[in-house]
């Protein structure tokens, strides 16, 4: 028995930290895609939607390195509001789902996010931060903003770097602490 639970702990642990991995090097690539950061409401196909590669914002870039796992954000997001539409928050006023625009807010993939996969202590400690989580921020207080974490290390090597749209397109950055976290999340949903 001991020696099932050791191995059903490695098989835990190892679909974790590739699917962690996975998700940092889709993240990375999306640096490379020059992006105008662009927040207008767009009407976009369901499912697989997307709005025009060369605009987006923070959501934009979860959404895409998401996809670039087979996973859709989009249905994923749709579906569980379309069940749970009382637990989402109601800040836009809607009366139900958008499928153009529910997955693109920040506030909506919190509720996703801590629902569906795990919602982990916010810290000031930079090593409870791994590459493939996600994080939230509060800009002014009423500003959200969205990114992931990558397996880059800062110049200083004391965390890990960030990518992220907070208006100068999908990048790169050393920015874990230089605002006020609202949320630590860890969403796999292939385990």
């Amino acid at each position: 028995m001991k020696a099932i639970l050791s191995v059903l702990f490695f098989l835990t642990f190892y679909t974790q930290d590739t699917f962690s991995l996975q998700l940092s090097n889709a993240a990375l690539s999306l640096t490379k895609d020059h992006v105008v950061y662009d927040g207008s409401y767009r009407q976009i196909p369901y499912p697989n939607g997307d709005v025009p590669k060369n605009i987006g914002v923070c959501t934009d870039v979860v959404i895409r390195a998401y996809r670039k796992l087979g996973i859709d954000l989009q249905k994923e997001v749709h579906e569980d509001m379309k069940a749970n539409f009382s637990k989402y928050p109601k800040t836009w006023g809607l009366k139900s789902t958008d499928t153009n625009i529910d997955h693109r807010r920040v506030p909506n993939l919190q509720v996703f996010f801590t629902r569906k996969g795990t919602s982990l202590p916010v810290t000031k400690n930079a090593d409870d931060y791994k590459p493939g989580d996600l994080v939230t921020w509060m800009l002014t207080p009423s500003l959200p903003h969205i990114g992931i974490v990558v397996n880059r290390k800062s110049a200083d090597g004391k965390r890990y770097m960030i990518v992220h749209n907070i208006g100068r397109g999908q990048e790169l950055e050393d920015c874990l602490f230089n605002y006020n976290i609202s949320g630590h999340y860890r969403y796999n949903p292939t385990k």
